[in-house]
Parts: C-alpha cells; sequence; structure tokens
C-alpha cells in the first residue's frame, strides 16, 4: 500500500501533478519566509540551483517538524538569467519588465524537490530546464499581460507555459514536468526507492 505524501506546498500545479500520478498527496502551505531564507544566499556565490533546493529544504523540513513521521515533499523553483535570479512578480509592472528582459533570452529554471521525513534529509534533486524567449515588442507584451491578468503574477517567470505563455517561446529544453515546477519523474524513481509507493 502506497504511503500517503504531504506537499509542504499551496500550489495547485504541483498538487494535481502529483494526484494525477495516483499518488495519495495532503497539501500543508510551509510556514517559511521565502525571501528572508533568500537574502543573506544573494552575493555569497551559491547558484540558483542551490537556492532552489536550499529553500525546497526549509519547506520540507518546516513542515515535518509539524507532522512527524510524515514523507513530507518541499519543492521550490528559481528562474534564472545569467547571475540574476527572478522572483515571481509583485504587480503587473513587474511582470511586463520580467518579460521585457526575458525576451529573445535563454533563461533557466531550476525546479528542487526534497524528501524528508522527522527533519532528516532524504532525497534531494534539481531539475533544470532551458527555455528561449523569442522576441518580443512591448505591444505584444501589454497585449498578452491583459489577455492572462493575474495569471502572470503566480510564477517566477510571469508566463505560465501550460497556458497562453506557450507563445511566448521558442526553443524549449527539458523535461515538461521540471518546467512546470516539480521534477517529477526522478521523484516517483525515488519514492518507489523508498518503497512509499509500489515498485
Amino acid at each position: 500500500m502506497a504511503e500517503k505524501l504531504i506537499l509542504a506546498s499551496g500550489s495547485p500545479f504541483r498538487l494535481t501533478m502529483l494526484k494525477n500520478a495516483g499518488l495519495d498527496v495532503e497539501a500543508v502551505p510551509a510556514k517559511v519566509d521565502e525571501r528572508a531564507l533568500e537574502a543573506p544566499l544573494q552575493g555569497s556565490g551559491v547558484s540558483p540551483e542551490d537556492v532552489a533546493a536550499i529553500l525546497a529544504e526549509a519547506k520540507a523540513v518546516e513542515v515535518s517538524e509539524r507532522r512527524p513521521g510524515a514523507l513530507v515533499l518541499g519543492c521550490d523553483q528559481t528562474l534564472s538569467l545569467g547571475d540574476e535570479v527572478f522572483h515571481k512578480p509583485a504587480d503587473m509592472e513587474g511582470a511586463r519588465r520580467h518579460l521585457l528582459a526575458l525576451s529573445g533570452r535563454t533563461h533557466q529554471l531550476n525546479s528542487a524537490a526534497v524528501l524528508v521525513r522527522d527533519g532528516a534529509v532524504l532525497w534531494r534533486h534539481v531539475g533544470i530546464a532551458n527555455l528561449t524567449m523569442r522576441n518580443l515588442t512591448p505591444a505584444f507584451i501589454g497585449r498578452h499581460l491583459a489577455r492572462v491578468g493575474q495569471k502572470a503574477l503566480a510564477s517566477v517567470g510571469a508566463y505560465q507555459i501550460e497556458g497562453e505563455g506557450i507563445q511566448l517561446f521558442e526553443k524549449v529544453e527539458g523535461d515538461h514536468f521540471t518546467i512546470v515546477g516539480l521534477p517529477l519523474l526522478p521523484l516517483l524513481s525515488e519514492l518507489r526507492n523508498l518503497g512509499a509507493i509500489d515498485g
């Protein structure tokens, strides 16, 4: 019988992915201040991939302390353009600036997953995808944001590739699940290794 997995996130996308994969999963959002955790990492030479892993681990450990004995999954995603790390835009003007900065360039999505039980890390993985945006005019960006509305504020790049955001791209290299925010295939493999799901 499969073990229940606790998802230390309020992300509806991640929850749906896990449920669609047939997992018994419960969402328990972590109570962590991501920006406060990240602040000391900025300028320290820590890679965007490591930032994602550190934040995912912090979320999993926090929820694990509240759910003794449970298998907890923490996730985080960073978007990096060279050395610059992007966060979810605070408002539509921020979304517009994100898309202008990403236009015509290749950025990297780093999706971290960490499994924790009783505060101990059992497994960590960072999936990486490279996405190349086509050249976008300011007028197109304005029309696009007007169509998608507040959805643009729900992700680090101000786009949802599973929706209209796909129209922004000319090339996508990487696993679909990693792009949406969870490296699902490596996670399922590890859950089988741990005996948490049937192999």
